[in-house]
């Protein structure tokens, strides 16, 4: 695969990610929990193309900031697998819990605006403005929501 192709790979999963993020929160927001279970099931699939972009990094000489960003969204998905979908672990109570997941999911879908970056403008500008609704959404649908 040519480094395009791996660009617009790249592009499309970020915004791809975002948009899932933003259907779990209006689907949280709905109470409509089954939807909301299986869009977390496909947001977790993302994390295969994710992995095939962090293994051609290499072929391509990305920057250092490359890996982080793509790692740092694999390890969100990864503690979103163990608390929400294996462990069931109830920890939305709990602050300092709260606090590190929310620091994580940022940091993870905040690193997709760069790997988007690289197809080109546009696609930064998308992700930006798609990147700020994720977080406006996300604070409201905590406060009305609790999760």
């Amino acid at each position: 695969m040519d480094i395009n192709k791996i660009n617009s790979l790249g592009a499309i999963l970020s915004v791809t990610i975002i948009i899932l993020c933003l259907l779990i929160f209006i689907m949280r927001l709905g109470n409509v929990q089954a939807t909301e279970y299986w869009l977390g099931i496909v947001l977790l699939l993302t994390s295969i193309p994710l992995s095939y972009l962090l293994f051609t990094a290499n072929q391509f000489s990305r920057p250092p900031i490359y890996y982080i960003q793509i790692i740092l969204m694999i390890t969100f998905l990864v503690v979103e697998l163990l608390l929400d979908y294996i462990f069931k672990v109830q920890f939305r109570n709990t602050n300092w819990m709260v606090i590190l997941y929310v620091t994580l999911f940022f940091a993870g879908t905040g690193g997709m605006i760069g790997i988007a970056s690289h197809a080109g403008k546009i696609w930064t500008i998308i992700m930006v403005i798609l990147f700020l609704n994720l977080v406006a959404l996300a604070f409201f649908q905590r406060a009305k929501t609790g999760m």
